[in-house]
């Protein structure tokens, strides 16, 4: 018998609702309870760009050192809010100017006077940072560190004001401390100690013109009684909702044709004209342009550098004045962030266009690259493409890290020093320590290549290719390097945005480097399953640590089988170190070294094992793998027969990559065949 289904269902949803929360973001109270919740919180009275700012340092900062250089990683950029889907990875720089940027407006010290442009290359993650902030700016008005307030003016048809409407909303959602006059405004604020040492409270502007024309009449009615005024005047807290067009707006420009400059600053409502019987009157003028509606908030400028030249008279006011002019209406203040974002392409027209002078006077670049450092883009793919997004697929270890791999070494100048290769260029900046490379040269490196990330393959670009591999039937449900490899590369010969042979012929070498650095990589690790031998590995470490104590202590070493003291086995020591590279005139040094850390470790109470020292554990695992592999006949992979013992060899050696390295029995199988393919050519990395 089928289950009655629970008659509660509706409570149980009902019971998710926050009751409070909504008590508090409905709030409403006279102007006399207002004047109370701003000497308590004078924080409700910021201008935008004191709220934006609040905002962001409000999910807390974090300070690390890079190159010898103190940066600040800003948490808001995670996006928390949700759940990392607008994250931001390897921007922090960028990240660094604009909140820097921000600072200074809130501040006063001038950016506020500026349109913020964010100017990258395609899909360098420019609207979703603006996203981001509009986005911030919602959640963060739904707290009660970042509540701001408007009101309405209400009991206006019982004097005559409106013939209609009993009750008008503020139109532009005004602060309500502008309803005080600006003659009395400063006065009253310090009168009435409505700051603090914390907080300043300054309100600049004057009402829109639909609040001016009834405080007017109101003034009027009361015989200049503002006291009465004020009573019609109901504060009630303000949420920013960019799906209610409240606090946020966007603008995207269309046909040259169909543009009009009213989208920004409102129009007129020709039905009310007969209402009010004229259409000077601000009853009959509907304040809903991106200007309007974003005041107290933001408002984004999608492809700003698209606008028509008649737009720029509304966006320079708007900017510098913080004034726009509606239709038939003086100027009306306005208090929002205004920030846009354009390509490359774009900018250069700004650049040759001499009508465009003013603008870039009153515009504040701030350049958001390509990623350059290769574990942040990774990130990007590990979201987009993590095992727990794609179900049913298995990406086998390194696909999403070469695709980066190549991404980023397309973002990347040729390197000035013939010695240094572009790969390891890459390997340089993403933290990595290479022979001969300190700091310093990293910091040498990152300033002769000023264009560095302006240019090159997009994310959005690589994820498509992702995308294609993962629905393609090949594979036995595993995608491997190779496959997105060979996608990305079929992808050049159609990519809109490769203007010339010489680009894809270099983006195609790029793909050649990261196929011979994956070719390394996959060795390597075959070869430390193949050494992943705890006991065998664990008895090799043992023997060259008792050889090189002995060594360093200028003492003998006590011989396991025969039990007399022999010299210390200057041949075992430098068949390891020889793996690593470690030259004949540097080896004490490296044993030094070596007894110093396990000194340190025992000060500590700590006990060596021989996998806590990277380079050392890397020289182990390669000798060993010198050892073992001719037992195991790698070679005999590619053969059409293999024995039984060889076999079980190769099983246990599959059994560690699927274990230690995240493979499945398809792409485990693969890598095997194919790293034996490359011992077959007789190319092994000695």
């Amino acid at each position: 018998m089928a289950e009655k289904p629970s008659s509660n269902m509706v409570e149980r949803i009902a019971a998710m609702q926050d009751y409070n929360l909504y008590r508090d973001l409905s709030w409403e109270g006279t102007f006399e309870d207002y004047l109370a919740v701003v000497r308590q919180r004078p924080q409700v009275t910021r201008n935008a760009f004191q709220r934006v700012y609040d905002m962001i340092v409000s999910f807390g900062t974090e300070e690390y050192i890079d190159n010898k250089k103190k940066l600040i990683r800003y948490n808001f950029f995670r996006d928390e809010m949700g759940n990392g889907a607008d994250a931001i990875y390897g921007l922090d720089i960028p990240l660094m100017r604009l909140v820097h940027v921000f600072k200074a407006a809130s501040e006063g010290y001038g950016p506020e006077k500026r349109v913020i442009l964010l100017h990258g290359p395609v899909g360098s993650s420019k609207s979703t940072i603006v996203r981001l902030i509009k986005k911030g700016l919602e959640h963060y008005s739904r707290t009660a560190d970042g509540g701001l307030y408007t009101f309405n003016w209400v009991g206006l048809k019982e004097i005559g004001i409106s013939a209609q409407e009993d009750v008008m909303p503020c139109p532009m959602h005004e602060e309500p401390l502008r309803v005080i006059p600006q003659e009395w405004r400063t006065k009253a604020i310090k009168d009435l100690g409505l700051s603090n040492d914390q907080f300043q409270v300054r309100v600049d502007g004057d009402l829109d013109p639909a609040c001016r024309f009834v405080f007017r009449n109101l003034l009027a009615k009361y015989d200049g009684d503002w006291s009465k005024v004020v009573k019609h005047v109901r504060v009630r807290r303000l949420v920013l909702s960019e799906k209610d067009r409240i606090g946020i707006g966007t603008f995207q420009p269309k046909d040259e044709k169909n543009q009009d400059s009213t989208e920004l600053t409102g129009d007129i409502n020709y039905r009310k004209i007969a209402e009010y019987g004229s259409d000077s009157d601000p009853r009959a003028f509907n304040f809903d342009g991106e200007f309007n509606i974003a005041n107290r908030g933001v408002v984004e400028f999608v492809e700003v550098l698209k606008l028509d030249v008649a737009f720029l008279y509304d966006l320079l006011g708007a900017s510098q004045e913080h004034k726009i002019k509606p239709k038939k209406f003086a100027q009306t203040d306005i208090d929002e962030v205004i920030i846009g974002h354009t390509n490359e392409a774009e900018y250069k027209k700004l650049l040759n266009n001499e009508f465009m002078e003013a603008l870039r006077d009153r515009t504040i670049k701030i350049d958001i690259p390509y990623i350059t450092k290769l574990s942040e883009e990774i990130r990007i793919y590990n979201k987009d493409f993590g095992s727990e997004k794609i179900k049913g697929k298995h990406i086998a270890p390194h696909t999403l890290e070469v695709a980066a791999m190549w991404a980023v070494l397309t973002r990347l100048e040729d390197p000035k020093k013939h010695s240094l290769a572009l790969l390891q260029k890459l390997k340089l900046y993403d933290g990595k320590i290479l022979p001969g490379y300190t700091q310093d040269n990293v910091k040498e490196l990152r300033k002769e290549s000023k264009r560095e990330g302006m240019e090159g393959i997009s994310p959005r670009y690589v994820q498509d290719k992702v995308s294609n591999a993962l629905v393609n039937d090949a594979g036995e449900g595993t995608i491997n390097p190779f496959m997105v490899l060979n996608e990305l590369e079929k992808g050049l010969r159609h990519h809109s945005l490769i203007s010339n042979d010489e680009m894809r012929k270099r983006y195609a070498e790029c793909i050649g480097i990261v196929k011979s650095e994956y070719e390394d990589i996959v060795k390597n690790e075959v070869q430390r399953a193949i050494s992943a031998d705890e006991e065998a590995i664990s008895k090799l470490a043992a023997n060259y640590i008792d050889n090189v104590k002995a060594f360093t202590l200028k003492e003998k070493v006590k011989n396991r089988y025969t039990g007399q003291d022999d010299e210390p086995d200057e041949r075992l020591m430098r068949s390891i170190e020889e793996k690593i590279q470690i030259p004949e005139n540097r080896k004490e040094d490296f044993r030094r070294e070596i007894m110093n850390y396990i000194g340190a470790l025992a000060v500590e109470g700590k006990r060596f094992e021989w996998h806590m020292n990277d380079r050392l554990r890397t020289a182990l695992e390669r000798k060993l793998f010198e050892d073992q592999k001719d037992s195991i006949k790698l070679k005999t992979l590619v053969a059409a027969v293999v024995d039984k013992e060889t076999q079980d060899k190769i099983d246990t050696i599959k059994a560690r990559l699927i274990k230690y390295f995240g493979y499945n029995e398809v792409s485990a199988t693969d890598v095997l065949n194919y790293v034996a393919s490359i011992f077959a050519r007789g190319d092994a990395k000695e």
